[in-house]
């Protein structure tokens, strides 16, 4: 998900570890704080950067979760069982530790009002995290664009922020749909499997609204959803996307 940096932000800077907060089973928030924070747009992503004791060095960029107007930095991070960063911050990060940050990164996965709407928010696993920061922002600054949630997770117990999205789509102008790709309780009545296209004809926003997409997730899962929103009419311009991967 590498973008663009803004000119002068690029500076590495150590933030404290203020509080975790359980997610799922598999992931958490990590709320930082740090002293020279310029803040952020909704949408943006910071590097992350560990050192090990041996020297050894590595980087992985996270989206802010966190709206600009909470004031404050949360990164949200799911474990992948394979990865080098993720299972240190979801499993030994604790209160009190520090971490090197430099941001904020990135103009072009940002979202504020000033283009109008329809919406679409299309993510899947971790894709959640920066539409978080958007959906927050949209209720801080009292926006009313129509906005619709696509979000695929592997169980309805693996859907990040559950409870904070269903007080969200309280709101008459949010629509949100939970789609569920290995397991679902019985009284499931919602989507199971893939968001593909054939779902997405059911669901998104006609072509004709000219809808602006944005799609968080996996690059398998971006790179489909984004050509069946193609398919659908849609013109690549209005499409948004972001994708998981280290910074170097």
């Amino acid at each position: 998900m590498a973008q663009a940096a803004v000119p002068g932000r690029l500076t590495w800077q150590t933030g404290t570890v203020a509080e975790l907060i359980a997610e799922t089973p598999r992931s958490c928030s990590v709320v930082l704080e740090l002293a020279h924070w310029a803040g952020h747009r909704a949408g943006q992503h910071v590097d992350l950067r560990l050192i090990a004791p041996d020297g050894y060095e590595v980087q992985h960029s996270y989206f802010i979760a966190s709206a600009p107007e909470d004031g404050i930095v949360v990164l949200t991070v799911q474990r992948v069982d394979d990865g080098v960063v993720s299972p240190h911050l979801v499993d030994e990060l604790r209160v009190g530790d520090q971490l090197e940050v430099r941001g904020p990164i990135g103009t072009h996965f940002v979202w504020d009002e000033s283009p109008g709407g329809p919406v679409m928010l299309i993510a899947g696993g971790s894709g959640i995290v920066p539409f978080r920061s958007m959906l927050r922002h949209r209720v801080a600054t009292m926006s009313s664009v129509d906005v619709r949630l696509l979000y695929s997770a592997r169980s309805l117990e693996e859907v990040i922020y559950r409870d904070e999205l269903l007080r969200l789509a309280a709101y008459a102008e949010v629509d949100m749909r939970f789609v569920l790709t290995r397991e679902w309780p019985g009284q499931w009545h919602g989507h199971r499997g893939r968001i593909d296209g054939s779902f997405l004809e059911q669901v998104a926003w006609p072509a004709v609204d000219r809808p602006m997409s944005f799609v968080c997730g996996p690059s398998g899962f971006v790179e489909a959803v984004s050509k069946a929103l193609v398919a659908q009419g849609n013109t690549p311009a209005h499409i948004k996307t972001g994708r998981f991967g280290p910074s170097g």
